[in-house]
């Protein structure tokens, strides 16, 4: 039977960071499922899933974290069974308020108050059409009790300030 990892990486961006990783994946009979990779301040971020032989899930950990003397820092633990049965529904989320500290944590609060589990998040900021001063921007998937009434959420992050705008498709 198969196991699923799911891991962490990370480490100062150069060229070949993928090939390092997928190589090590490929050598211990890994299949490369799912990933979200970014550069973030000069770093390589990235979480990925992956597929492996049960008889080698020990082998290719210790290949993964064997990476760190190339650069590459990669956590990775073993997906523990079947994700959570409660049939939950996804809408999309798009806000874009003024920024300023502390925003990222009043919207998760106001997901979690709303009902919504965070299933995918990115954030930045823009610079505002015709004033140019910096606009906070989030967008992501937030999964919701099946059945349940997304002006709910809507109305949680709205709650935020009037300066706040959120779309939820």
């Amino acid at each position: 039977m198969p196991t699923s990892l799911v891991m962490t990486v990370l480490g100062a961006d150069r060229p070949g960071l993928v090939k390092l990783l997928s190589d090590a994946i490929a050598a211990n009979g890994g299949n490369w499922l799912d990933s979200r990779m970014a550069r973030l301040a000069g770093q390589f971020a990235g979480i990925v899933r992956v597929e492996c032989p049960s008889s080698s899930t020990k082998d290719l950990i210790e290949a993964l974290q064997g990476l760190a003397t190339l650069g590459l820092i990669v956590q990775a633990v073993p997906q523990d069974g079947p994700e959570s049965p409660e049939k939950r529904e996804t809408v999309t989320i798009d806000v874009v308020a003024h920024d300023r500290p502390g925003i990222v944590r009043e919207l998760a609060a106001a997901i979690s108050n709303g009902g919504g589990n965070v299933e995918e998040f990115t954030t930045g900021l823009e610079s505002a059409a015709m004033a140019g001063h910096p606009m906070f921007r989030a967008r992501g998937v937030v999964s919701i009790p099946a059945g349940s009434d997304p002006a709910i959420l809507t109305s949680s992050i709205e709650k935020l300030g009037g300066d706040l705008s959120v779309e939820i498709l």
